[in-house]
């Protein structure tokens, strides 16, 4: 079981698979006002730097699960940098239908809701594993501006200007489900830009390194075409943000 090994190969330099910055993740942290012992549930936990440093920073217990090997062998060796080993777990496995066997006080799936087919579907899945007034958290893009063309919306890789809604849109879309939107802690530019950007010097070093490999052509394709892409399309059209629900 793994993510496409194209995923593994861009964005194996990344501590953060979101376009958000260590700062703004700290920011979502003392703005969820944690308390020593919450336990907190990452559905698609990457490289695991929100749940290693909010069990740095906060006290936090924590689970995490990816279906990436290689992020999850590398969220275990930044618990252990960080100290904090014997407060989190990381599991390399499918995170669609995972439920947790004890409740907790924070329910996370940040920037994965494909995992249970949408924000709606996982919002459901996440709220089998919390606790009576814990705390939904939901990583989804949305649209800064629309597009005035699907060909736009494409190019930011959606399928269609449907696939994604404005912000104000959004947040109603959580008021319909039954949950009130408590905090939001939004993405900005410069959180795109090493998100994104990050990957180039990854590509190009991996490149170097591996001339013989049978992904070579795709990996020198997408260096050779996404920094355009990004500048002329995500970086104006698409935002991301991570939002904090509590069922009513």
């Amino acid at each position: 079981m793994d993510i496409p090994r194209i995923f593994n190969i861009t964005e194996s330099a990344h501590r953060i698979h979101n376009p958000y910055t260590p700062e703004k993740l700290a920011t979502l942290g003392a703005a969820l006002r944690l308390e020593p012992g919450t336990r907190i549930l990452d559905l698609g936990s990457g490289s695991g730097e929100m749940l290693c440093t909010w069990a740095r920073d906060y006290g936090i217990i924590g689970t995490g699960v990816d279906m990436s090997r290689l992020f999850a062998e590398q969220a275990k060796l930044r618990a252990a940098e960080l100290g904090v080993a014997d407060q989190v777990t990381f599991i390399h496995g499918n995170a669609a239908g995972y439920v947790s066997d004890d409740k907790v006080g924070v329910a996370a799936c940040v920037g994965a809701t494909w995992i249970a087919g949408g924000v709606a579907g996982t919002i459901e899945l996440l709220a089998r594993s919390l606790c009576a007034n814990g705390i939904i958290l939901i990583g989804e893009p949305y649209w800064r501006q629309l597009p005035p063309t699907e060909e736009v919306a494409k190019g930011c890789l959606a399928n269609t200007i449907a696939d994604f809604l404005l912000l104000p849109e959004l947040l109603e879309s959580f008021n319909h489900l039954g949950y009130d939107v408590v905090e939001m802690v939004l993405a900005d530019q410069d959180g795109w830009d090493r998100y994104e950007a990050a990957k180039w010097l990854t590509m190009r070093r991996w490149l170097a390194d591996n001339p013989d490999d049978e992904l070579v052509k795709e990996v020198r394709a997408q260096l050779s075409s996404e920094p355009v892409r990004y500048a002329r399309y995500t970086r104006d059209y698409l935002g991301w943000g991570v939002f904090a629900l509590m069922p009513r």
